[in-house]
């Protein structure tokens, strides 16, 4: 049976889930939530997510929620080199780099998203740029800190690709649709980085998912 991945492609979290997917080559089904009808917030999607969000996901019996947790069951399941399981030392920095990417990245990255592309794309308003501008600054100080670690290492948990770097993904091809695509430039090691993550043939064939349902 294949696994199936509650949600749309557009969504960063969704995406983030479904670059793991192809990671491994497993069969999947993505199955739509309708989010202007309320359908995330249904008590058949709550029964799947109680908190009303994208993604849930379903193997057989087994349900979960959290797009970093399912992307670890999904890498774990197929003994994915991305996860570093076989390796301690390896796999604790992917764990914290991974945490990096939720608490240091996302979260800033989930404002100016909000306020430079939903808001006047799908809301029809104007962003706050006092807003913007306070989470455009936190996001200097990730780069800072991800610029040092790239300028020693290829990725971030070492010379190896894995889950901490693909996680960014979805949100940073985001970030280049924005007015802020131009950040990068000052941290070369990061826009280099970001290239290579999105070069990818699996994140290619997911952007190209993201684009359709966009």
């Amino acid at each position: 049976m294949a696994m199936k991945v509650y949600g749309l492609p557009m969504s960063t979290n969704v995406a983030r889930v479904l670059v793991c997917l192809e990671e491994v080559g497993a069969q999947y089904e993505v199955v739509p939530i309708n989010f202007s009808i309320g359908e995330h917030k249904n008590m058949e999607h709550t029964a799947r997510n109680p908190f009303g969000q994208v993604p849930s996901f379903q193997d057989g019996d087994l349900i979960l929620f959290e797009s970093r947790a399912i992307s670890k069951y999904i890498l774990r399941k197929n003994q994915s080199e991305l996860v570093k399981e076989g390796d301690l030392p390896d796999s604790a920095m992917v764990d914290m780099w991974l945490d990096v990417e939720s608490h240091q990245f996302d979260r800033p990255m989930a404002v100016i998203i909000h306020q430079c592309l939903i808001i006047p794309m799908y809301l029809g308003g104007e962003n706050d740029g006092n807003v913007v501008e306070e989470n455009v600054e936190k996001l200097k100080k990730t780069f800072e800190v991800y610029e040092a670690r790239l300028s020693k290492f290829k990725y971030l948990a070492g010379d190896f690709i894995s889950l901490a770097d693909l996680s960014h993904f979805p949100t940073a091809y985001y970030l280049l649709a924005t007015p802020h695509a131009s950040l990068l430039d000052n941290y070369p090691h990061v826009k280099v980085w970001i290239a290579d993550i999105l070069a990818r043939p699996t994140v290619k064939k997911v952007v190209e998912m993201m684009k359709a349902t966009a």
